[in-house]
Order: C-alpha cells, then sequence, then structure tokens
C-alpha cells in the first residue's frame, strides 16, 4: 500500500522496529484498544470496529505464535495502521475537533481494503478454532451470558 503521507510513513518504520519486539507490540495493541475504546461511540469508527477488531485479534495471534499463515508485509501493514491510529499527532492532529480522528479511519479504511483477503482468511480459522475447541458453538462467555439471563 502506497501512501504519499510522511506519517504514515514514520509509522510504518515505528511498526517494523516494534514488530521486532513481541511486548512492544503487545504494548500498542494494548493502546490501540485503549483509544478505540475511548471513541467506539463515534459513527466513523463504528463502520470499522469489526475489521479493527479483527485486525487486532490477527496480531495477538501473530505474536503469540497461534497464527503464523500470513505475510510479513501484511502484519506489518496492520501494525502500521494501528501505530498511526494511537499515535496522536499524524497528518490531522488527534485533538482537532471532528477532523483528528477523520484520517486515521481512512487509514484504517485503507489498510482494511488492502489486506482484506488476509483478514478474512484469520477470520476463517478463527472460526474453525472455535468449532474445535467449542464443537457446539457455545463460548464460555455465551454460557455465562445465558447462566445470568436464567438467574
Amino acid at each position: 500500500m502506497k501512501t504519499g503521507s510522511k506519517a504514515f510513513e514514520r509509522a510504518r518504520k515505528k511498526a517494523e522496529t516494534i514488530l521486532k519486539d513481541p511486548e512492544k507490540t503487545r504494548k500498542i495493541v494494548d493502546s490501540a484498544i485503549n483509544k478505540a475504546s475511548a471513541v467506539k461511540t463515534t459513527s466513523q469508527f463504528q463502520e470499522i470496529s469489526e475489521k479493527f477488531q479483527a485486525l487486532i485479534r490477527m496480531i495477538r495471534s501473530y505474536i503469540s505464535k497461534e497464527y503464523r499463515e500470513i505475510p510479513w508485509q501484511t502484519i506489518v501493514l496492520g501494525i502500521t495502521a494501528i501505530v498511526y491510529f494511537v499515535t496522536p499527532f499524524d497528518a490531522i492532529f488527534d485533538f482537532i475537533p471532528l477532523l483528528g480522528f477523520a484520517d486515521d479511519v481512512a487509514i484504517l479504511t485503507a489498510v482494511f481494503s488492502s489486506i482484506n483477503h488476509e483478514l478474512d482468511k484469520f477470520i476463517e480459522w478463527e472460526n474453525e478454532q472455535v468449532a474445535e475447541t467449542d464443537p457446539e458453538g457455545i463460548s464460555a462467555v455465551e454460557a455465562d451470558f445465558e447462566e445470568v439471563q436464567e438467574g
């Protein structure tokens, strides 16, 4: 994925460095989750929320070595998007009302478009893992939810 954004290129370089250290990768993912929870109600973010969550899960599975069937460039691009997302001083500063988050969403959307096939493959793999470990399709969370409803 080519972009003329200097901020994006800085994020890419930082992503390549971060990916060399699983702990740094975990920290940037945690930062992204924290920021996402702060902006999750914005209409812009709601549109990309599912893909964002899948990206986070894919990266976590990659760094934990559970899921490695992914090109290196896809992981770099995913982390680049996350670095860009958590960096407040990117192309449009995040503290600028309404506009500050627009470039983050645009970058995330472009990255999702670029890696969509790999995200879909990951989600398929993830569903297979659930089917193997939970053949009835009832996860622990769903079971807990059912208990709360019954109780």
